[in-house]
């Protein structure tokens, strides 16, 4: 019986030290931008797949292909594009501990030049002007994390030498983590809140008109989870009045269309789904393949398995 065939987006090399027992094939996922796919006749006998980053749910028409598959394991945190298109009896796995630091540094910067008005600096940059103002600093300011997941516990861990107080949300309360039960007790205290939650049937929609209207005066919603946890006309609705200022890495739908309102909403600043790309990402994203595959190989439980709606 030949060895077990594991198909990666990138070259096997980049894994450094790859466990034996297996055998790898790269799937060239550019070919996905042409009008036809055309899949390696191997695809029958691959039993763990690593799809592409960021290609759209488009990536998983191939594992309907994959009659030996066992397990996908994914190279993004979320996984709701896969829901629904892996197979019954194979293991999804997502990609926790790839996008920590790059997404709590985008975090962290989108805090910071929201409330030091670098937008406004930038633009007036452009236009040669020399404007001084009073903004507030995130020194002492309540921050509510919801979503307190490995992303969120590294945002944690960069907010508080800013000397903020952190108050983390999580779907089921822990220790030193509030329930998402206490959220609407918990929004009207918070100058700083950041959306952090994975997209499921229970955080869609979740920041509603309801939600941001608990907001205080002056405080700042910064999403970078995915756009469908906040309800994008409500948002709008709120912007227009000037009385919360929000920045979104992710928004609904995506990419934006030129002709949508957020694009001239007051006190908004908008990243392009930028928080996981970085330099900082492959290495990360390395380390997770090449543990993962080697406790497959090894027979071993894998890591970061997606069995319930997280």
């Amino acid at each position: 019986m030949s060895d077990p065939l594991v198909w990666l987006p990138f070259d096997p090399a980049e894994l450094g030290e790859v466990p034996p027992g297996l055998r790898f094939e790269v799937f060239d996922h550019r070919r996905f931008g042409g009008a036809e796919v055309e899949v390696p006749g191997s695809v029958g006998e691959v039993a763990f797949y690593v799809p592409p980053y960021l290609l759209g749910s488009r990536i998983f028409d191939v594992v309907e292909q994959m009659k030996s598959l066992q397990v996908v394991q994914l190279l993004t945190a979320g996984v709701d594009e896969a829901r629904g298109r892996i197979p019954q009896g194979v293991t999804l796995c997502n990609g926790r501990g790839i996008h920590d630091t790059s997404t709590a540094e985008l975090t962290l910067t989108l805090i910071l030049s929201s409330l030091r008005g670098i937008p406004d600096h930038v633009r007036h940059q452009d236009k040669h002007t020399w404007q001084q103002a009073w903004f507030p600093a995130l020194a002492d300011k309540r921050v509510l994390i919801v979503g307190y997941g490995a992303i969120g516990r590294a945002i944690e861990q960069r907010l508080l030498p800013f000397e903020t107080e952190v108050v983390g949300v999580a779907r089921t309360a822990r220790g030193g983590v509030r329930g998402f039960d206490e959220l609407s007790s918990l929004v009207p205290d918070a100058d700083v809140i950041v959306i952090a939650t994975p997209l499921t049937d229970e955080t869609r929609g979740l920041v509603d008109s309801e939600f941001l209207g608990r907001m205080k005066d002056g405080a700042l919603l910064v999403n970078i989870a995915r756009g469908g946890v906040v309800v994008t006309d409500d948002l709008v609705a709120e912007l227009a009045t000037e009385r919360i200022s929000a920045a979104l890495d992710v928004v609904d739908p995506e990419p934006l269309p030129q002709d949508s309102p957020l694009w001239d909403s007051p006190n908004l600043l908008i990243t392009p789904h930028v928080g996981g790309p970085s330099s900082a990402t492959w290495p990360r994203a390395h380390r997770v393949v090449r543990e993962q595959l080697e406790r497959f190989a090894a027979g071993e439980p894998l890591e970061n398995v997606m069995s319930g709606d997280y």
